[in-house]
């Protein structure tokens, strides 16, 4: 009898070498990432991350040696999260995190904004100012009474300066607000096109090197709750919800390192946003004293402290009717999630 001799083919003593070098190569995986990966085969998931302002959160898991994935991620930069959201309601972008304004604005599209809201990136609420130029005769939030006022729309500052106004007994009609961008309203305030500028983050940061002084801070107003909305495709896709929640994994153990590396993430920061080492360091340790930076599960608490805020642009009249915000929250992730220890879990 003529023994028989099997002779695997190339292509799949290949594919099994693949297999076997991706077991062995589980850097910086989980299993539910790996499960998302081989769906579709290894790196078949894509998922299309949205960040505010610059990289950080791609330069953010790369620093920390976090940045091998078992799927693909696409990066993208805007300059708020309401174009997160915007980018998100026509399907281009997966993942985002904005304050708790964008998204109540987003949620008023005729598809629903396309997104869910999964998570809560607990934060601090520094650098989310209203800035007069120097040597500004606006020394209160009174003086801004017919003043040309700078804003971002559907974003915290729209939020904070209404707030800010009403504390000092104005209304949105006692000023005149100009829509702009964050480079286009401190634009606009260095040169003198406005009188005073209500914005975030590296906006405020160089109005302040231009000779900028605070008006009015939003430290005390503002929550402290970043909510990370998910387009409701990639929720419903297996895949790419598994490979989501890897992702906030990953970007917690990012934070951690973030405060075990100080001064190496200030270094790294200063030189993507055009600021001193010193200043980038000082935001930092400030920052995460006020409120250490985490991603948690959705709870009641951050559901009505987003209800609020919605309430309040309905009664100054920014929006035209009630909104239910809890419509648009989703508890998906929860339970791959850190309860937040500072309002209770859904």
């Amino acid at each position: 009898m003529k023994q028989r001799i099997y002779k695997l083919p190339l292509l799949a003593l290949l594919s099994v070498l693949l297999i076997v070098m991706a077991g062995c190569s589980g850097k910086n995986s989980s299993p539910s990432a790996d499960a998302a990966a081989t769906e579709g085969g290894q790196g078949a998931v894509v998922i299309k991350v949205g960040q505010t302002g610059w990289g950080n959160l791609e330069q953010g898991l790369k620093a920390a040696g976090l940045d091998g994935t078992p799927y693909k991620i696409e990066y993208s930069v805007f300059q708020g999260g309401n174009l997160i959201l915007e980018a998100m309601a026509a399907n281009q972008v997966d993942f985002g995190v904005t304050s708790e304004i964008p998204p109540i604005f987003a949620s008023q599209a005729a598809n629903g904004g396309n997104f869910k809201v999964v998570a809560v990136q607990e934060g601090n609420t520094l650098n989310q100012e209203v800035v007069v130029p120097k040597d500004s005769p606006i020394h209160t939030p009174a003086d801004l009474k017919g003043k040309k006022i700078a804003f971002v729309k559907n974003t915290t500052a729209h939020y904070f300066l209404l707030k800010i106004l009403q504390n000092s007994g104005l209304t949105w009609q006692d000023i005149q607000p100009v829509e702009l961008s964050t480079a286009d309203g401190l634009s606009a305030l260095i040169s003198g096109k406005v009188d005073a500028l209500a914005s975030y983050g590296n906006a405020i940061i160089s109005a302040h090197q231009n000779g900028a002084t605070t008006l009015a801070s939003a430290k005390d107003i503002l929550s402290g709750h970043f909510l990370v909305a998910v387009s409701d495709q990639a929720l419903a896709d297996p895949a790419k919800q598994k490979a989501i929640a890897d992702y906030l994994d990953r970007l917690n153990q990012f934070y951690d390192w973030t405060r075990s590396h100080p001064e190496e993430w200030a270094q790294i920061t200063a030189a993507a946003t055009h600021q001193p080492e010193e200043q980038a360091l000082t935001t930092l340790k400030e920052g995460e004293a006020q409120r250490p930076s985490k991603i948690v599960a959705i709870s009641d608490g951050a559901i009505a402290s987003e209800q609020d805020v919605a309430d309040t642009l309905t009664d100054a009249g920014v929006l035209s009717s009630k909104v239910e915000v809890s419509k648009f929250w989703s508890d998906a992730l929860s339970k791959q999630l850190p309860a937040s220890e500072t309002t209770k879990s859904k």
